[in-house]
């Protein structure tokens, strides 16, 4: 039998986060997967995420992955894959499954980082080739670099469908619509903005009936649902796709902490173990962070497992109490910030009509995508004023703000409050840079010149599609809904290391359209 100070269970951010906590206070310290490469979800995750500076806000998850990995090597955390840990027991002793043969180990300390899981959803021709889950298809995009469909439908509209319908198009596939049986999109707004402008359909109250086909798909039938979630006669719907994406929730993977005796608690967001602040089960010695103790993003796994990592290293005696406090009062603090908002864990399911500063929401955007043109100005990041300046269509209290970092002129204010919407500062002078458009992890900026030219306006607008326009080329600008309101020409590019991907496109509209041309379409045949 091999010990070890620390045993976790999971190389993901949750995972390698204790790890490397732990192993800074100089534990010896061993992390287990069960996949060929570790760090979990990350790499699969190519977009940008939200949350502060501090916690790599506006950086894309495969870097964090990378960062992380490169952190637990220098800090001596021994990694082991294609291990699977198949017993967990009250002794903090696990056995585990490599090459055909089952080792045992003793932990005086055990992180559980095991994550979760997707959802199925069962319905006539579930099981054909071509329904695959939303995390299996980021898996063949991202890892594979396959593309897992031509023609692709989403069910959910929850950020996990949102934002790997946006990585389908940028991959190549043709998304034909978003639907979900709730009354609304339930994700962020911002993401689902980023595909309507594409000219995607939603279809809130709807669900889908059947996968057409006999050897693969080759359709799906939808239909809308009345409030007893039962299928409305008549408004059944049929499209012609060859892949159905599921995107309908995740369930932790929590099964080995039941089986070492852990007290569980069964709640909505799934079966998962009662922890005190630190992540310490009932068993002493057993912890558990990430999404195997509540579904969360991986902002807050990672400051999860690192709260369990100090702590661990206070219980065995490698940390004062003093520095654990130090560290935990300032994490704690930070996974508050990112459970504040609108989409925090107090208004999951509820249906709210007014943001922090008592502005109305917009329901065009909570039932199709987009906010309306009679919607936008309420909002205090869209303003019209001479000179180039930043549009902010940001009209959710979602816990972000790398967009007031970005300006080097104090242009944007979100202030403490980090779910607070973002306003801009008319006494400030914008100089057109760009940054904080590429900042943006929602791609929810836009700098404006209506005075660009005496008939013709400039707007800038986050562009992460392949190939680039070119400039001087011609094409269609498309307003927030997707529809095509007018033509547009290519006037700048702007590509840099300093935008990590989001290139910069500036397009040449008629004055009028400044306000509403939000994408472009290329001429190109």
């Amino acid at each position: 039998m091999q010990r070890y100070d620390l045993i976790v269970v999971g190389a993901g951010p949750a995972g390698l986060s204790a790890a490397i906590e732990a192993s800074k206070a100089g534990m010896t310290t061993i992390v287990f997967d069960e996949n060929a490469k570790p760090g979990g979800q990350l790499f699969k995750q190519i977009h940008k995420f939200f949350g502060s500076k501090e916690n790599r806000a506006k950086v894309r998850g495969f870097k964090i992955g990378e960062e992380l990995l490169k952190k637990a090597e220098e800090y001596g955390v021994e990694v082991k894959l294609n291990a699977v840990v198949i017993g967990l027991y009250p002794e903090k002793e696990i056995t585990v499954k490599m090459d055909d043969v089952v080792f045992h180990y003793k932990g005086d300390a055990i992180l559980i980082a095991t994550g979760a899981s997707e959802n199925a959803l069962n319905f006539r021709g579930w099981t054909l080739p071509g329904v695959i889950g939303a995390g299996a298809a980021q898996t063949i995009m991202n890892l594979h670099h396959v593309k897992p469909g031509n023609k692709v439908l989403m069910v959910g509209t929850g950020n996990v469908g949102l934002v790997v319908s946006y990585q389908l198009m940028q991959a190549g596939c043709e998304v034909t619509a978003l639907i979900d049986v709730l009354p609304r999109i339930s994700g962020y707004g911002v993401h689902a903005a980023k595909i309507a402008r594409c000219g995607v359909q939603f279809y809130p109250s709807h669900t889908i009936i059947q996968a057409e086909g006999k050897e693969c798909v080759t359709g799906a039938v939808i239909g809308e649902v009345d409030k007893n979630w039962k299928i409305k006669p008549g408004t059944e719907k049929h499209f012609d796709v060859d892949t159905i994406c599921t995107a309908v929730g995740l369930s932790p993977m929590s099964q080995l902490l039941k089986q070492a005796g852990c007290e569980m608690m069964s709640t909505k967001g799934g079966y998962i173990p009662v922890c005190n602040e630190y992540g310490e089960t009932s068993i002493g010695g057993i912890f558990a962070a990430g999404d195997v103790s509540s579904i969360e993003e991986a902002s807050s796994a990672m400051i999860e497992g690192r709260i369990s990592g100090i702590d661990i290293a206070y219980t065995l005696g490698y940390l004062s109490n003093k520095k654990r406090e130090k560290y935990y009062t300032k994490l704690k603090c930070d996974l508050e910030n990112l459970r504040k908002g609108m989409f925090g864990p107090e208004n999951r399911g509820k249906l709210l009509k007014k943001t922090d500063e008592n502005i109305d929401i917009s329901m065009n955007l909570l039932h199709r995508g987009y906010i309306s043109d009679d919607e936008i100005f309420r909002y205090p990041g869209i303003v019209k004023k001479s000179g180039i300046h930043p549009v902010m269509e940001c009209t959710q209290n979602i816990p972000c703000n790398p967009c007031q970092d970005a300006c080097p002129k104090g242009c944007i204010t979100i202030g403490e409050n980090i779910t607070s919407l973002p306003i801009v500062d008319l006494d400030k002078i914008c100089i057109g840079c760009g940054m904080c458009v590429a900042s943006c992890p929602g791609q929810a900026i836009f700098l404006v010149d209506e005075d660009f030219e005496e008939k013709y306006a400039s707007v800038m607008i986050p562009y992460e599609f392949l190939p680039l326009p070119e400039k001087g080329e011609k094409g269609k600008a498309m307003d927030r809904s997707g529809k095509v309101v007018c033509e547009a020409e290519v006037i700048g590019v702007k590509t840099a290391m300093l935008f990590d991907h989001t290139n910069l496109l500036t397009i040449k509209v008629p004055k009028n359209m400044a306000m509403k041309a939000r994408f472009y379409k290329t001429g190109r045949s």
